[in-house]
């Protein structure tokens, strides 16, 4: 080496750019967060542990996700701006090394019956263009083959503007052809209208005798009918032939009210637009009880459900039309387009392929791209989401996961974890909320919250790795390890509730004999038909009371005590201690605080900035009018009341002044289910989704049932609280309830009295039942995926 020769041995400084590589917060506050700093490591796993309601959705969803999807949205000008959703900050000091969070959750998916498996991933879009390419014979552009374009006919003159000059030019019967069956408009089944459910035809209109939701004569619905020129005191079986006609089927028509203008238009058309627009799951309780008594579906005997006209339906490729095609399993609908070589869509067909193997990759291939999208469970909608991520070539972003692992079996979480370690090692940063200790134990880095729930929690209680948690003090690090053991004794049955040539979707026309008076546990891999079962062959039966996932409606206004009856008692009481009418205690009615009108807060719109939400000044956010906040009972008034926890309320109507007993029972309920950390005016649409469901169990306790179905009450469930759940099943069904419980969660079957396996597969491979019988049986055997699952869970 020569003198002047010079080596540098010192190691090449590290570039400023990647010195960014922690997500980092400061001082975060929304909802019960406490004030909390943590540093969140990028492109790696970070799972977020801790008790239901401990804070993790506010730290993940409604703090990080929030404020980067609101600053991304502020890169866009104020004319974009004024069409998008205004995001207000998130109550936290800073926020550092944020990217761009896609954020993929349970929400279920569009409860639009239009929308179908198909339309929500683009499968129909790619299906679409390739019968236009290749369908014999040929009908016509993409649009031939949509069931939400219909077919229109025009005639007349048609303009058109080219290099500044107007082309006009007449056309006849030119026709722009759509896909949409013209009998159901592209829904697949059509409705018949029970018309005893809409009139009471004794009675007149001004005695009330429609008896549709909501059309009451001492309205407008009332001036608009007289308005109309029906006489409104004349019963309405003596209406003529053209009488009943304009009531029924009239088309919209401009009338005069007291001069205003006014449109009126038959009762039928208006049901339709204004009821059977919606799915029947997204209506109020008491609109879904009228559609449920005055309409009947069925399957549009012209295009025998496939929701697509004679035209698109005539045009095929190898023997097929797109009817047949989205009616198939994806996964036996990826083998047929894999055989079909056509080298003039190549493109085409090879992203059509990357979709629908992407459906079998992550658990959905016995799904049909015809199945509604409303139909989906929370698990599967989620998974569905996911597709679209899979192939991306994005990296350096923040994936949001909510729970992932809900509805899968333990067969299926192992894929599921795959897919998230995928999209990590891709570069990706991936942040999860997460119960399941499968999902637990792949992460890189853990954030574990609590040490409770509500104002108990929201504080960071560990943060480090897997074996640092096993290793910790904290009530996730402690059960962690938990494994259920299989009861030493099983409660035995005399009756049972027979199932007979059950074959709902994809279930072989299964015999079972379900056991009364135990816990029975349904389970199967995903898709395997345990819902089919249940809620095809169970759920409508006398004495029979369904618990599902589906989402709790409520606003703002809503809180656990309106939505469960227990403010009804409360308000009576007080007005019975008060000599004063029971609206007064209430925030939606005559006690409401007139500058917010009850809310607490007051809203600012501020145009395309975030709207600023401010405590109301006159009553300090307690809702209530000063007059109301003076009456009280047992030394507190209503807004202290609304204060209360569920534990602290129970405890107060018990006893002395303020001893109301059905108050008491409700609550009694609420905190049995759990949710004794809660407080009674809580917001529903601050409750987290585990929550939820768990109010609605409280709810339906109280109604007459001897069976009690519930679809997989784990989820949301830290493994803590998978323990009392299991008490209260045992309490349900030592009262003398049947209990049968879908259910994927190890722990519930190995406390389960009866195990219903049904499978083997999904989709076509499964809808059999595999196994009947006790936990320790199943083990024991070991023939099922679920069997092996469950012996390794208890060691055996």
């Amino acid at each position: 080496m020569t003198a002047d020769t010079t080596t540098d041995l010192q190691p090449p400084a590290v570039h400023a750019a990647d010195t960014h590589d922690l997500i980092r917060v400061q001082g975060a506050r929304e909802n019960n967060l406490k004030d909390i700093s943590l540093e969140i490591p990028k492109r790696r796993l970070t799972v977020f542990t801790g008790v239901s309601g401990s804070g993790k959705s506010s730290l993940v969803f409604a703090t990080i996700a929030a404020e980067s999807q609101r600053m991304i949205n502020e890169t866009y000008s104020a004319f974009v701006q004024g069409f998008m959703p205004s995001l207000a900050r998130p109550d936290v000091d800073m926020l550092e090394g944020l990217t761009t969070a896609i954020i993929v959750d349970q929400e279920r998916m569009g409860a639009n019956p239009r929308s179908t498996v198909g339309t929500a991933t683009d499968a129909n879009a790619m299906l679409r263009i390739l019968f236009s390419r290749l369908g014999k014979p040929y009908v016509g552009p993409p649009t031939a083959f949509s069931f939400n374009v219909p077919t229109r006919k025009a005639s007349g003159v048609m303009s058109t503007e080219k290099s500044g000059r107007v082309e006009k030019s007449v056309v006849q019967n030119a026709v722009y052809l759509g896909g949409m069956c013209p009998r159901c408009e592209g829904m697949g089944s059509v409705s018949d209208f029970d018309l005893t459910a809409l009139y009471d035809d004794s009675k007149s209109l001004a005695e009330g005798a429609l008896t549709v939701p909501g059309y009451s004569m001492d309205g407008w619905y009332g001036r608009i009918f007289s308005g109309a020129g029906f006489n409104m005191d004349k019963p309405i079986a003596k209406f003529t032939k053209k009488e009943m006609n304009d009531l029924l089927y009239k088309e919209p028509t401009k009338i005069k009210v007291e001069g205003i203008n006014l449109t009126y238009e038959g009762l039928i058309p208006k049901i339709q637009k204004s009821m059977l627009s919606k799915d029947v799951d997204a209506m109020q309780p008491h609109i879904r009880a009228f559609v449920e008594r005055a309409i009947t579906f069925q399957s549009c005997p012209e295009c025998d459900g496939t929701r697509l006209s004679p035209e698109a339906r005539s045009a095929r490729i190898r023997g097929r039309n797109i009817a047949d095609l989205c009616e198939m399993q994806i996964s036996d609908l990826a083998g047929w387009i894999r055989d079909l070589k056509e080298p003039s869509v190549a493109p085409l067909l090879k992203g059509l392929q990357h979709l629908l193997d992407s459906f079998a990759e992550i658990g959905l291939g016995y799904l049909s791209l015809a199945r509604p999208a409303g139909t989906l469970s929370g698990g599967e909608a989620q998974r569905t989401k996911m597709i679209r991520h899979l192939g991306s070539s994005l990296t350096d972003v923040t994936y949001v996961f909510d729970e992932p692992s809900i509805g899968l079996h333990p067969h299926d979480i192992e894929r599921m974890n795959q897919l998230l370690l995928q999209l990590r090692d891709k570069g990706n940063t991936v942040l999860v909320v997460e119960h399941k200790p499968e999902t637990i134990t792949i992460a890189d880095h853990v954030v574990d919250l609590g040490p409770g729930a509500g104002t108990k929690g929201g504080s960071v209680c560990f943060e480090g790795t897997v074996e640092g948690l096993r290793a910790s003090d904290t009530i996730t690090g402690h059960h962690l390890d938990d494994r259920a053991a299989l009861k030493e004794a099983v409660r035995s049955s005399a009756r049972k509730l027979e199932v007979r040539g059950a074959s709902t979707h994809n279930l072989r026309d299964v015999d079972v004999d379900i056991p009364l008076g135990v816990l029975c546990v349904v389970t199967g891999v995903a898709g395997s038909g345990k819902s089919s079962l249940i809620h095809g062959s169970v759920a409508g039966r006398d004495g029979v009371v369904v618990i599902d996932q589906g989402a709790i409606k409520g606003s703002r206004r809503s809180n656990p005590a309106t939505y469960t009856g227990l403010l009804e008692p409360i308000r009576k009481a007080f007005a019975k201690a008060n000599d004063v009418k029971p609206a007064l205690f209430s925030s939606n009615s005559e006690g409401a605080c007139p500058t917010c009108n009850g809310a607490g807060v007051i809203f600012t719109e501020l145009g395309v900035m975030a709207t600023v939400e401010s405590t109301c000044e006159d009553c300090e956010g307690r809702r209530f009018q000063a007059s109301v906040l003076e009456y009280t009972l047992g030394g507190r008034n209503i807004a202290d009341v609304l204060d209360m926890s569920m534990t602290e309320a129970e405890e107060f109507f018990s006893e002395g002044e303020a001893r109301t007993p059905a108050a008491h029972k409700i609550l009694d309920r609420l905190v049995d289910v759990g949710l004794g950390y809660l407080t009674l005016g809580q917001p529903l649409t601050t409750l987290s989704g585990g929550e939820r469901q768990r109010v609605k169990l409280a709810t339906q306790m109280a109604e007459k049932g001897d069976v009690y179905v519930l679809d997989e009450p784990t989820t949301g469930l830290h493994l803590a609280d998978v323990e009392n759940l299991l008490g209260l099943l045992d309490r349900l069904v030592d009262s003398g309830k049947s209990v049968i419980v879908i259910e994927h969660q190890q722990a519930v079957m190995a406390h389960a009295d009866w195990i219903i396996d049904l499978g083997p597969g999904a989709g076509h491979d499964g809808g059999r039942i595999v196994f009947e019988g006790p936990p320790a049986d199943l083990v024991a055997k070991r023939s099922t995926l679920t069997g092996k699952h469950l012996a390794a869970y208890v060691g055996a």
